[in-house]
């Protein structure tokens, strides 16, 4: 291809533009709806028993007068469709592909939802997901990580070859590896695309440590018949004791890398160059670094891979979300809200609901009090002078002072952090519109 063939294939991705694929994931999105309400699922209403998931959520049931039993975890349905759209128009703005990170939600209905707002494709990080996307017609998969186990390989495989419309790519990031891979896929038809995983630091999580480790990772892909390399991809969040310039300093590398590899011609048996990064507190700084990157001898794919914006949360992202660097550009809304019910308040100073460690993420920080709903008269105000100081494997410890106007049978509503660990602790997960109403319920498969 030319040398000034440089067209950006960011804009609209496969999974945007075909009609069929759009179609068959909305037939599979309908067996989640036609599946039965029983006890496996926490917090729905005992009496909704024995219906379909689709005939529960067209009865708009209050979230709060309806039957749902506490402890429930609800997400803001307002918030939902803000973010997606948010990030969709971050993206275009930017000239960005976007394959959300889905291990933040492992959810088909969400996943669906990013994709009709342009993303490219889904990011996997464990066979098991791949799997779970592939079941839910997801054509289009960034795996970030190096796959080495066999049998999850010749499953790869297998889905390679039935379906000649689905896109794989994922690290390699070790000679090793790449021997592990080339091993279990000998005889297979079609070779697997990879990128070279560039590590962002002496003690980060994975990828190679340095511009020769890279180098010889991609000298041993072209060695194969198995394996195609594609483009070169890595985390930014992993860079020690981060800032925006040693951020910038390591996306500087990862581009120089693309450019080099692609001067070298590694990347002669493609018609696309992948360049990741993304997470989901530096995507301004990916957005800077990327629009810096030179001429190509191929169109690139400048692939943000973001995932927690999609409910983003009361802690964690709330603090590191890069539109609190660029406000300019907007600000995403936390979608969640877990409510719990007070079921004991043993002295003036201390209350105790019936929400913890099973049904709130505490890795990060512990959730945070912010509305109480009176139990008397269904009004609702801030939970002032209410702390939530430890959690139990059923319960949230409290502390109330003068001003919290608590009893027994209150509804006591919390903010979370960190959505990757909020998610994988409910299988079905009550949509409420600001009156109250539910009017869709999210399936996860963790």
């Amino acid at each position: 291809m030319p040398a000034d063939s440089t067209a950006d294939s960011t804009v609209e991705g496969p999974d945007r533009l075909d009609r069929s694929d759009r179609s068959d994931r909305l037939d599979r999105l309908d067996r989640l709806d036609r599946e039965t309400v029983d006890h496996r699922f926490k917090g729905l209403p005992p009496d909704a028993e024995g219906l379909t998931v689709g005939e529960l959520a067209a009865q708009r049931r209050n979230l709060f007068t309806g039957g749902f039993t506490t402890p429930v975890l609800a997400l803001a349905a307002a918030s939902l469709e803000h973010n997606l759209a948010l990030l969709e128009t971050y993206a275009e703005r930017h000239g960005l592909a976007f394959a959300p990170h889905g291990k933040t939600s492992m959810s088909p209905q969400l996943f669906a939802r990013q994709l009709e707002r342009g993303a490219w494709g889904i990011t996997a990080a464990v066979p098991h997901q791949l799997r779970v996307y592939r079941a839910h017609g997801i054509r289009s998969v960034f795996l970030a990580n190096e796959l080495v186990d066999p049998v999850a390989l010749r499953w790869l495989a297998a889905e390679l070859e039935r379906d000649p419309d689905f896109r794989f790519v994922c690290y390699v990031d070790s000679v090793r590896g790449v021997e592990l891979m080339d091993e279990a896929l000998r005889g297979t038809a079609r070779p697997v695309d990879v990128v070279v995983e560039l590590g962002a630091g002496e003690d980060a999580r994975t990828g190679a440590r340095s511009e020769a480790d890279c180098t010889a990772v991609a000298e041993a892909v072209a060695a194969t018949t198995t394996l195609r390399l594609v483009g070169v991809a890595g985390y930014e969040g992993e860079v020690p004791d981060a800032t925006p310039e040693r951020v910038r300093d390591w996306l500087h590398r990862l581009v120089s890398l693309a450019v080099s590899f692609d001067k070298d011609g590694r990347f002669a048996d493609t018609d696309e160059i992948v360049v990741s990064a993304g997470g989901s507190a530096w995507f301004d700084t990916v957005a800077e670094v990327f629009a810096e990157l030179p001429a190509l001898s191929r169109p690139v794919l400048k692939l943000l891979r973001s995932g927690a914006y999609v409910s983003h949360d009361d802690g964690q992202y709330r603090r590191l979300t890069p539109f609190n660097r660029v406000p300019e550009e907007g600000a995403l809304e936390p979608a969640f809200r877990l409510w719990a019910q007070v079921v004991s308040r043993p002295t003036g100073h201390q209350a105790f609901v019936n929400a913890g460690k099973r049904d709130a993420a505490h890795d990060l920080h512990l959730p945070e009090a912010q509305v109480v709903r009176d139990a008397r008269d269904g009004s609702v105000r801030p939970a002032a002078g209410i702390a939530v100081t430890r959690l139990s494997d059923q319960h949230a410890w409290l502390t109330t002072d003068a001003q919290a106007d608590l009893e027994v049978g209150d509804w006591v509503g919390m903010g979370l952090s960190h959505p990757c660990t909020s998610f994988d602790k409910w299988q079905l997960i009550p949509v409420v519109e600001p009156d109250g109403s539910v009017t869709d319920f999210i399936r996860t498969f963790f």
